[in-house]
């Protein structure tokens, strides 16, 4: 459970330092003339995340089964690991434009930079992966498959239609 606890913490700590961190870019691009696109389906990207967390916890709580780790829960974490890694080649590809949110800064091009230049949306993916990782990791297949499918359902319904319009637009206005 220790190793459970330990992991739990440094995600929400790396979670919470990367709000701030889209909070100051959030700024920066604002001042700079940007703006948001697609701010009414953000509070339920923070609702998925937060109710993750929760269901997680809740699922570890119940089974229990943690005095042990099974023998395969490398396989899954080191996914989760290099996934946490790609994360941060997002975030310094991108820079001071790197957000949570969809902000749009008028002029500039879109960044093809490091994931960028082979993946569309690789901090989607990071998400993806992680969703489903962290909890088969600790056996809460239950948070694993629930989350994995809400997220998916989230960003290729809403999110990524949204982003993709909004860059379009963008560079069509040019």
């Amino acid at each position: 459970m220790l190793f459970f606890w330990s992991v739990l913490c440094i995600v929400l700590l790396q979670r919470i330092s990367e709000l701030l961190l889209a909070a100051k870019n959030a700024r920066w691009i604002r001042a700079s003339g940007g703006y948001e696109v697609g701010s009414s389906h953000y509070k339920y990207i923070v609702v998925l995340h937060i109710t993750f967390f929760i269901s997680l916890i809740l699922e570890v709580m119940y089974k229990r089964e943690l005095h042990s780790l099974p023998s395969w829960w490398m396989v899954p974490f080191t996914f989760f690991v290099l996934a946490q890694l790609m994360r941060y080649w997002c975030i310094a590809s991108l820079g001071r434009h790197w957000n949570t949110r969809i902000l749009i800064l008028p002029g500039a091009e879109p960044l093809r930079l490091g994931p960028y230049r082979f993946l569309r949306h690789p901090n989607y993916w990071v998400v993806a992966i992680e969703l489903l990782t962290l909890p088969v990791t600790f056996l809460a297949f239950t948070t694993a498959i629930v989350f994995t499918l809400l997220n998916a359902w989230i960003l290729l319904r809403i999110r990524i239609p949204l982003e993709t319009q909004a860059v379009y637009q963008r560079q069509r206005s040019k």
